[in-house]
């Protein structure tokens, strides 16, 4: 009976945009703006959440000596142009390939809809839309950028975190070609996305804890440089309201590149080491210090504490006065590295004061995203990327987990 209705929708609506007008008045030719003229029907199949149709259209052509311009109206009015999927499947198609593998989402496809198409549909259609998202950010980043902040702007928001980090996506040997990596043999397996999220804060718990503010957080990301990525983070960023907030954060791991754009595009914020990643590198430098697994263990609560407690400077004395055991050796290499990491982030590792002023001190947020919105889908066994479709997909996702996917079709139909 679904079948049945479904059949007999699809020929309803063949019948409907066929009686639906070409065109209101003179058509244009897109490449001379000249009058065109029409030059037939043509019909072609249509897929709609119904099933199978057709629709026809007038073919306009234009008859100026040595323009080829053509047109055909109605597929812009019903958004498929260049396409034979309508809008609404093509809207489906590409949730479900931001999703899962290409041939998951077909096969989701056929069970819920009875739809069949290819896998290979619903790779194009996903980058399709992905790249169409991308140009459209584009175009916004652009206009955010060249604003200016407000000479008198009333803080709406109490706290704003920006963090950033970046995950590798495994890539096709043509997009790694002479590009260097961690292999034995320097060649390189993945290229780096980055992703960045903005989140807001609008109070503590009962003991002074932050609580981030609920579905507030929206992700941004690409396989880019780091000067494209600053530019894209802090264009959302203004978007979620920059300057109107009363306190910005910046939040990440040790990486420079993170602290470069955190200079550039967020002058004034607080930044701060994510502390996971700081215990990380201080048990590496207590590892080099320590000659037993037992001293190891005597000495990380006191160390652990002090790092906690935001005391660097008695850390990195206590490190410097044992640096001199191991000179002139590979752990004496591997000690001064580690203690300039944190000569580097003094600033940044402030977490008694951090914790005093109600602040978040882990970036787990982009954690969790790096692992939901790149490695989830990109990074599944056996999927190699291009630039282009990596780039589409991260779009896609951002766009989905930030709650912003509806949006976007909302502003195709407008």
């Amino acid at each position: 009976m679904r079948d049945a209705a479904l059949r007999d929708g699809a020929r309803m609506l063949s019948s409907l945009l066929k009686q639906l007008p070409d065109a209101d008045g003179e058509v244009l030719c897109p490449v001379c703006q000249q009058k065109m003229t029409g030059d037939g029907i043509r019909v072609k199949q249509l897929t709609s959440l119904l099933g199978e149709g057709t629709v026809s259209r007038a073919y306009y052509s234009c008859q100026q000596p040595g323009c080829n311009g053509h047109r055909l109206p109605k597929d812009e009015l019903l958004d498929i142009s260049g396409t034979s999927f309508s809008p609404g499947l093509r809207r489906l198609m590409a949730r479900l390939g931001s999703h899962d593998s290409f041939e998951s989402g077909r096969l989701d496809l056929r069970a819920y809809s009875g739809i069949q198409v290819d896998a290979k549909d619903i790779e194009r259609v996903s980058e399709r839309i992905g790249t169409d998202i991308l140009e459209q950010e584009a175009t916004n980043r652009h206009s955010y950028l060249e604003q200016q902040p407000p000479p008198d702007c009333a803080a709406q928001i109490p706290i704003m975190y920006v963090e950033c980090d970046g995950t590798g996506v495994p890539m096709t040997y043509r997009e790694l070609a002479g590009r260097k990596g961690k292999q034995e043999d320097g060649s390189a397996k993945t290229r780096e996305a980055k992703l960045g999220c903005v989140f807001t804060q609008l109070t503590t718990d009962k003991k002074g804890r932050p609580i981030r503010q609920p579905d507030s957080t929206t992700y941004v990301g690409a396989i880019e440089t780091s000067a494209q990525f600053a530019d894209r983070l802090s264009a959302e960023a203004i978007r979620r309201g920059l300057w109107q907030s009363r306190q910005v954060v910046v939040l990440g791991d040790g990486a420079r590149w993170i602290w470069a754009i955190a200079d550039q595009k967020f002058f004034g914020a607080i930044q701060i080491v994510d502390i996971y990643h700081a215990s990380e590198h201080l048990h590496k430098l207590l590892t080099y210090l320590s000659s037993s697994e037992d001293e190891l263990k005597s000495k990380w609560p006191i160390w652990r504490e002090l790092l906690q407690n935001g005391q660097i400077q008695q850390l990195i004395s206590q490190a410097v006065q044992a640096l001199p055991s191991y000179r002139n050796t590979d752990r004496g290499k591997h000690i001064e590295t580690e203690i300039n990491y944190f000569l580097e982030n003094i600033k940044r590792m402030q977490y008694d004061l951090f914790k005093q002023k109600g602040l978040f001190i882990g970036s787990g947020v982009i954690e969790a995203g790096c692992k939901s919105v790149i490695g989830k889908r990109l990074k599944q066994s056996g999927m190699f990327w291009s630039l282009r479709g990596a780039n589409a997909i991260i779009a896609l996702r951002c766009y989905e987990l930030s709650d912003r996917f509806d949006d976007y079709w909302d502003s195709r139909a407008c």
